[in-house]
């Protein structure tokens, strides 16, 4: 099995156990003298299994992220430079909309609001980081079709 088709099932092993959240839910109490609709022991024995399930990928999923190599990084370095890579792309894009914000007034008496940074300048940086995620997330997808799980 391939590093991406382990992830694809833990991804479905999750929509999964949040649906039988809510079967589970449903299915907690009845009225007196009714029955419920799903057999609760079903569900959560149902849910024993997915989750040992989901146990052994994790684990397995983990062990091959910090065993592979990529051109002297592991997958999980790349992983967390990606992760963090996010974040700095999003808080930069929304520092940026908010910085470039036209904000109008409705008399020339009115307090002039300027930007506290040149906005194309930081445009330039951020598409230059944009176009790192998405190389950095091309290796890392690739890296994720080639590599046999552990």
């Amino acid at each position: 099995m391939k590093l991406a088709e382990a992830l694809q099932e833990r991804a479905d092993i999750q929509k999964r156990l949040s649906q039988l959240r809510g079967r589970l839910l449903n299915n907690a109490k009845v009225q007196e003298g009714e029955k419920p609709v799903e057999n609760p022991a079903e569900l959560l024995q149902e849910m024993d299994g997915m989750i040992l399930r989901l146990e052994e990928l994790i684990l397995r999923i983990n062990m091959t992220n910090s065993a592979t190599m990529d051109n002297g990084e592991t997958l999980t370095a790349l992983l967390a430079k990606r992760e963090c890579l996010q974040k700095k792309v999003g808080l930069m894009r929304d520092f940026l909309d908010r910085a470039s914000e036209l904000v109008e007034r409705s008399a020339y008496t009115e307090i002039k609001v300027h930007s506290t940074v040149s906005v194309p300048e930081k445009r330039k940086e951020l598409d230059a980081l944009s176009k790192d995620l998405r190389s950095l997330d091309s290796r890392i997808q690739q890296l994720n079709w080639l590599t046999e799980l552990q």
